[in-house]
C-alpha cells in the first residue's frame, strides 16, 4: 500500500513539474517539438520507468531509420506503453491521441507544445481535420505514432483495428512500422493504479510500404499490419 501511494504521488507531481518544464522549453524550440520530445518527454518517461522498477527489453531497433518519417502503429495494453515508447523508441514522433488528454491541466498544454495531435472521436468533422493535420506533419518530415486498436485492451490480446490510422497512411503515402508491446498489462492493468515491478518487451518490425496501396486495398493493408504485429508479439514471447 505504501509503495502504491508513493509511486502514484511521485508520478503525479513529477508529471506536473516536467509538464511546466516542457511548456517553458517549447518557447525555445524551433524544431516543431523535437526539443521537448527528447529533452522533456523522453527523460520524464525514463525516470518513471526507473522509479517503478520496470525494465524494457527491445528488439528490432535496426528497423528504425533516423530521419525517415513513418507511421508507427503499436498495440495498446497499459498506460506504461506510453512511457515505454517515449523512453525507448529513438524517433521524434507525434502521438495521435484522444482529445480528453489535452484537457488535463499542465500535461495537456505540454503535449500541445510538443506537437502532439488530438482526435475528437465524437466529432467526425474535427477528426478529419486532425487527420489532415497529421498528414501535413508527415509530409513535412515528422513521424506519427498511433494505437490502431483505439483503446487499451484488458488481457494483452490484440483487439480489432480502427481504420483511421490506415486512411492517414494512404493519404500521406507513408510507410507503416509495426511495433509490438508485450506484458505491459501485467505492470498496470487497465482500470488499475497499482504498479508492479517487471519487464516490458518491445519488438519493432520491418516497415510496410503503402505507396502502391489505394482505398480498395485497405482491408488487406490492415490485415498485413495486424499479422505483422501478432508475429512480433509472438517473437517477443519466444525470445
Amino acid at each position: 500500500m505504501i509503495r502504491f501511494i508513493l509511486l502514484n504521488a511521485f508520478i503525479a507531481v513529477f508529471t506536473i513539474v516536467m509538464s511546466i518544464y516542457g511548456i517553458v522549453l517549447s518557447f525555445f524550440d524551433r524544431s516543431g517539438g523535437r526539443l521537448v520530445h527528447f529533452y522533456c518527454a523522453s527523460p520524464w518517461a525514463k525516470a518513471i520507468l526507473w522509479v517503478c522498477s520496470v525494465r524494457v527489453q527491445i528488439k528490432g531497433l535496426d528497423h528504425v531509420r533516423e530521419g525517415v518519417q513513418g507511421i508507427y502503429m503499436v498495440n495498446h495494453q497499459s498506460i506504461f506503453d506510453i512511457f515505454t515508447l517515449l523512453a525507448c523508441l529513438p524517433v521524434d514522433f507525434k502521438f495521435l491521441l484522444k482529445q480528453e488528454l489535452m484537457k488535463v491541466p499542465f500535461f495537456g498544454a505540454a503535449m500541445k507544445r510538443a506537437g502532439y495531435i488530438s482526435i475528437d472521436r465524437k466529432n467526425p468533422r474535427k477528426a478529419v481535420k486532425s487527420m489532415n493535420e497529421a498528414a501535413e506533419k508527415i509530409k513535412n518530415g515528422a513521424s506519427v505514432l498511433i494505437f490502431p486498436e483505439g483503446t487499451r485492451g484488458q488481457d494483452g490480446r490484440l483487439q480489432t483495428f480502427k481504420s483511421g490510422g490506415f486512411h492517414l497512411a494512404l493519404k500521406s503515402g507513408s510507410d507503416i512500422v509495426p511495433v509490438a508491446i508485450v506484458d505491459s498489462h501485467l505492470i498496470v492493468p487497465k482500470g488499475s493504479f497499482r504498479i508492479k515491478k517487471g519487464t516490458i518487451l518491445m519488438n519493432i518490425g520491418p516497415s510496410i510500404p503503402t505507396r502502391d496501396c489505394s482505398r480498395k486495398d485497405m482491408n488487406q493493408l490492415m490485415d498485413r499490419v495486424r499479422d505483422a504485429m501478432l508475429n512480433e508479439m509472438k517473437e517477443s514471447r519466444l525470445s
